[in-house]
């Protein structure tokens, strides 16, 4: 992964990470948002049901299904999306000067949150207008994409960028940049690689040492880091905060650029079309020089502070405030007011964890946030949904998953994120988050949100999930100790904003619901099941393995399980008579080949079961097929004792 010829991902990298990532307010059919924090019923709420309501899933009334169209886009390798959707030109500069701006991120979230702040100047601004271009990173493999970035950053005035991980395309960036950088007015790049981030030039103000051995800000990050800990994302936000005491030590113009790239900053965490705006203003009033002479003798237009929550809290898409800084708080107002119009018993219902993207929450691009909780809530769970400002998620699920005894509240734990519980996508701790999660000691399931590709990319292609997204988005959260990677929800082609996929959420909301209620069901009422080896498919070949003794394996494991209380039924206690009733079919034969018949399913109820089952039919033909089949079943081969099935 070291060599530059292959595609990494720079774990170690400064990040705040994907964390930063935003965009526009939730898309759903009939605009309806959430993002309103009005006291408001949850019966009023279009979209938002109580159990009592319907049964029926909720996903019906909050999104249609975004791969039934395609697309014809051209782009990447993995994308087929590109930068014509993310240009926006003015329509009627009324002479003013134009700035034009070019950015590249990671992901496409910032799309509809850069283009409405773009449009905002354009009808508002009376000192400047607005050309500008996004470009997702994946989108410079495409050669033709390469070319038309290099036009557009050849007579751009401000470069952005955020995200950029890719060794390659990281090169592909600063090969392209770097040679306009003096001529540019303005560099902002956020949490990149190292040399992306040696980009940046706000004035007077530059990174050109980041990562060597003299650099304010490296030197800022190591001193935190020992001191309490914090990793380089962690101690990038603490430097936000602390920003005045570090100020007051540089001369009054270096302070006056490192203070608009640290606010610049803000505003791009920030991530909403008025924080976005107001980083824009702010940089071409003050760096872009037509904007600058056009202003002479006119007041500059005051910088809004960014509009931040705190770093860490318990969000629902329907309370009164905004986030809750405890747990009893929140639980205050949803067990009493919100549980009962909810039709939800408190004292009974599940309760789910969930961890959430703070940046989403920002920007109001929470629709597939909202979809899962009410999907969860329509069948009577109750949610308590947290997010942490930085990448370090075991505080919160420390603080706000268990109650002031300190016993767990929650039954199950989604992190909807993708990424691991700490360090997310920029340096991970699995030791401390495997701790964390042990303590917890509940199910933990990591959910993928599709980052580098559409719903439409994702469903036509044969490759499935990017490879990037494979290591960054299931790899390492298994390493925590995450299960069921299900990917439920991804950016919509055309705008760039989060969606759920309808049948995925409703498989999330039931995988978490029966992990929940598996911790309260009696012992004797579990079922299990036991899956051997059988390659080549042979019966000699059943439950062979190298140098491993696999039927003696199931005795030891069935004794264990009776000793417990689960139900093993007659199960024998010795591996020759287990191993006899597994692979031979006593109604069968003297010497016949077939193993024991647990079941036979028709191809009616195979094909009623299984609705991607023409999906296969190209390979394997229809059912029932040659193999596993005895001309007109599906069998099922196995034994069954009480409620372990091998």
């Amino acid at each position: 992964l070291t060599k530059k010829n292959q595609t990494m991902v720079y774990f170690k990298a400064a990040a705040v990470g994907l964390f930063a990532v935003s965009a526009t307010t939730a898309w759903q059919p009939n605009s309806v948002s959430f993002g309103s924090k009005k006291a408001t019923t949850f019966s009023a709420l279009p979209g938002y049901r109580s159990a009592a309501q319907s049964k029926r899933s909720t996903l019906s009334m909050v999104v249609t299904d975004p791969t039934e169209t395609g697309s014809a886009m051209g782009g990447g390798m993995f994308t087929r999306s590109n930068s014509e959707s993310r240009r926006v030109v003015p329509e009627d500069p009324r002479g003013r000067p134009t700035m034009k701006v070019v950015y590249v991120v990671l992901e496409s979230q910032y799309q509809s949150s850069m283009t409405a702040a773009v449009k905002r100047i354009n009808a508002g601004s009376d000192n400047m207008a607005v050309e500008c271009v996004g470009y997702l990173l994946e989108e410079l493999r495409n050669e033709d994409a390469f070319e038309q970035f290099k036009k557009d950053v050849a007579d751009a005035n401000i470069f952005i960028g955020s995200l950029i991980f890719v060794q390659e395309l990281a090169e592909k960036v600063v090969e392209v940049v770097e040679p306009q950088r003096e001529r540019l007015d303005a560099c902002l790049v956020f949490p990149s690689m190292p040399e992306v981030m040696r980009l940046n030039k706000v004035g007077s103000f530059t990174m050109k040492n980041l990562g060597q051995s003299k650099s304010v800000v490296a030197d800022f990050m190591k001193k935190k880091k020992q001191e309490d800990g914090s990793s380089f994302e962690e101690g990038m936000l603490k430097l936000l905060r602390t920003l005045p005491k570090v100020l007051k030590f540089l001369p009054s113009d270096k302070a006056a650029d490192a203070r608009t790239f640290m606010m610049s900053f803000q505003y791009w965490l920030g991530g909403s079309p008025e924080n976005l705006e107001s980083l824009l203003i702010q940089i071409g009033q003050d760096y872009v020089a037509p904007i600058q002479e056009s202003m002479k003798g006119k007041d500059k237009v005051k910088a809004e502070d960014p509009v931040l929550l705190p770093d860490k809290a318990i969000w629902h898409p329907v309370a009164p405030d905004i986030v809750f800084e405890n747990n009893q708080k929140y639980f205050e107002w949803y067990n009493n007011e919100f549980c009962p119009d909810a039709g939800i018993d408190p004292k009974t219902a599940p309760t789910i964890g969930i961890i959430l993207q703070k940046s989403h929450i920002n920007t109001k691009d929470d629709t597939h946030y909202v979809s899962l909780i009410s999907e969860l809530e329509s069948r009577g769970a109750r949610v308590v949904s947290i997010y942490s400002g930085g990448l370090d998620f075991s505080g919160p699920v420390e603080e706000y998953f268990y109650d002031s005894n300190g016993k767990p509240i929650v039954d199950t734990v989604i992190n909807l994120t993708g990424f691991a519980l700490v360090g997310g996508p920029a340096s991970q701790d699995h030791a401390k988050a495997s701790q964390v999660l042990k303590k917890l000691n509940r199910p933990y399931m990591c959910a993928v949100p599709l980052v580098f590709q559409s719903f439409e990319e994702w469903q036509s292609s044969e490759l499935g999930l990017h490879p990037i997204q494979v290591a960054l988005q299931v790899s390492l959260p298994e390493i925590d100790g995450a299960i069921e990677p299900i990917i439920f929800a991804g950016r919509e082609g055309a705008t760039g904003r989060s969606v759920p996929l309808a049948d995925r959420v409703n498989l999330l909301a039931d995988r978490s619901l029966k992990w929940a209620n598996l911790r309260s069901k009696p012992k004797s009422e579990k079922k299990i099941a036991i899956t051997i080896f059988s390659f080549p498919p042979d019966k000699g070949n059943v439950g062979t393995a190298a140098y491993l003794d696999v039927f003696d394996s199931i005795k030891a494991v069935l004794g264990q399980l009776k000793s417990e209380g689960y139900d093993v039924g007659d199960a024998p206690m010795n591996k020759e008579a287990i191993m006899a009733s597994v692979l031979d079919d006593p109604e069968a034969k003297i010497s016949s080949p077939e193993l024991n018949v647990a079941y036979r399913m028709s191809t009616e109820e195979y094909y009623e079961l299984t609705p991607y089952a023409t999906d296969l039919e190209e390979n394997w033909g229809p059912a029932p097929g040659n193999l596993n089949s005895d001309g007109q079943n599906l069998v099922v081969y196995g034994k069954q004792f009480g409620n372990v099935f091998i």
